[in-house]
């Protein structure tokens, strides 16, 4: 009986051939040898000194959950690289973080950021905000002492070095920490300096006055003991704030009228006939945004004219597009025309720079009042190409088949090169002609490798940002909307400007329109790429 150590068995087995030892070479090569290694650990050390400081930064701030995610990753990451195994996750690792880092991640914030009330007058938490109010409330105490103040810097963070006048004390302080007491240098019963603090000179302090004189350092963990600021950069006063906040009942009183501002779980100190302080701070508030997007009466005259238009864009730029790069494609496919690769060198000209510079020039070119177009082909004319609301729109499509063409003109040619001749051959001998034999089959065949980048391209130009901010910047504007929106705006630059530009932006509404927005492209493409497998039976 012959059994698997048989040194028969060992002897029948096929020597390994050329390739697989060249194989065997090449992986030995790669794995090995004090060179890799080194690189290795540099790159790790790298990841790790990255990881640690992250970690540092985290855990000052409190956000322990991200910090425990950071030491698991960073431990999983190095567990795969020591690893004499693991070769296919080498390769996968770094596209597995960058993928969470910069789609996952940034898809899950904004959808907690939608359900939100983060904006202006809520960016931080309960105890930012009670910081927050007492400190822009302050008044001078009148009978203050005068605190002899160095004002010290700690990595470009101001603080005050403060001496307590009766007991001789060091105290230092910074807007967001309150004073503690510090081992300090004195000069002439001054203290002029403290260890891990770097002190300001005279010409710093000057250079700096506005954020000096900004500085009020609380006086203690309790706000209602009032702030330390001054006026110079070396004498400080005390001053108590008008607001008195009620720690156990969670209130604000304003002193001098009496009001009681209580928390009503609106995110904002509120008294009984509705009137806030702010800034508040950050709460969760639900479906509230998304409800407030569609129902505020304010915001659903602008959702509705700017919804009609981005999905009117979106079609007539892929549909225009796609026709001129198809008729292009065809006329440039002929073998009888001259000069073939010189005019498809030309078409291939505005893809090739920009589209942000192309929208710039072109926003030039339109200027009703020494744009080229006016002044040159039209012989100074006064033609509103960008405040006009419908030559605006028809100025925007126009740029964006310029854009936009030679990509469709591109993808075209390629697909009509690859039909191949002999069914055009046998649809003419059949007595076909040209336009039966492009309608009936070129035009089908194209369509199976075109539909899917005729899908891409509806949702690029559905949120085609660039083009209308660099040509239009929406406008122009819409003086009856509450909301700084235009007539040539779509939901994307929308959402920009509900989150970025006005006195009160308001990213949660921001991130629940951007959320929307996904879905609706998210369903049209689902759609539209069943639609598409129709086509594949033609192949």
């Amino acid at each position: 009986m012959i059994t698997e150590n048989d040194p028969a068995v060992e002897s029948a087995a096929p020597p390994p051939t050329k390739r697989q030892r060249r194989a065997a070479a090449i992986a030995d090569a790669a794995s090995g040898g004090w060179k890799v290694l080194a690189l290795k650990l540099l790159l790790l050390a790298v990841v790790d000194a990255i990881a640690l400081f992250a970690l540092l930064v985290l855990a000052g701030a409190g956000q322990w959950i991200v910090a425990g995610i950071v030491v698991a990753v960073t431990a999983v990451v190095n567990w795969i690289y020591f690893s004499r195994r693991r070769l296919a996750a080498k390769y996968l690792t770094p596209g597995v973080i960058f993928l969470v880092v910069f789609q996952v991640f940034v898809l899950g914030y904004t959808g907690y950021v939608a359900f939100t009330n983060y904006g202006t007058g809520h960016n931080g938490n309960r105890d930012q905000a009670v910081s927050s109010l007492m400190a822009s409330s302050l008044e001078r105490v009148e009978d203050s002492p005068t605190y002899p103040i160095t004002v010290v810097d700690r990595l470009g963070t101001l603080g005050l070095l403060v001496t307590d006048p009766d007991s001789g004390e060091a105290f230092v302080g910074t807007n967001d920490e309150p004073l503690t007491e510090v081992d300090a240098q004195f000069d002439a019963g001054k203290a002029v300096a403290a260890d891990g603090w770097t002190t300001l000179q005279f010409a710093d302090v000057l250079a700096r006055t506005d954020e000096v004189t900004a500085l009020a350092v609380p006086y203690s963990d309790d706000p209602n003991d009032g702030a330390i600021r001054t006026p110079d950069g070396t004498s400080g006063y005390r001053y108590i704030s008008t607001l008195e906040y009620d720690e156990a009942s969670g209130t604000m009183t304003d002193l001098e009228t009496g009001t009681v501002y209580s928390d009503t779980g609106v995110g904002a100190f509120t008294a009984e006939d509705g009137t806030q302080l702010l800034p508040g701070w950050q709460i969760t508030v639900g479906f509230d945004n998304f409800v407030r997007a569609v129902t505020d009466t304010r915001l659903a005259g602008p959702l509705v004219y700017v919804t009609i238009w981005t999905f009117v864009f979106a079609l007539v730029s892929v549909a225009s597009t796609f026709f001129l790069g198809l008729f292009l494609a065809i006329v440039f496919n002929d073998m009888r025309m001259r000069g073939r690769k010189f005019y498809r060198v030309l078409m291939i000209i505005p893809y090739a720079i920009p589209s942000f510079l192309s929208a710039l020039i072109w926003a030039g070119m339109m200027n009703q009042s020494f744009g080229f177009i006016n002044q040159v082909l039209f012989g100074g004319a006064s033609i509103p190409w960008l405040t006009d609301p419908t030559l605006a729109k028809f100025s925007i499509l126009l740029v964006n088949l310029w854009l936009g063409f030679p990509y469709m003109f591109l993808v075209c040619t390629g697909a009509l090169q690859s039909i191949p001749d002999e069914l055009q051959e046998a649809a003419t001998v059949d007595g076909a002609k040209p336009w039966a034999i492009f309608r009936l089959i070129k035009l089908p065949l194209l369509l199976v490798s075109v539909a899917p980048l005729l899908i891409a391209s509806f949702a690029f130009n559905f949120n085609n940002f660039n083009v209308i901010y660099m040509l239009t910047d929406g406008g122009p504007r819409d003086s009856n909307a509450p909301i700084p929106v235009g007539f040539t705006d779509i939901l994307i630059t929308m959402v920009y400007k509900v989150a970025f530009t006005g006195q009160m932006r308001d990213y949660g509404l921001a991130s629940a329109y951007s959320i929307i927005i996904f879905i609706i492209v998210a369903v049209i493409s689902i759609i539209a790429f069943r639609r598409t497998k129709s086509l594949e039976e033609l192949n």
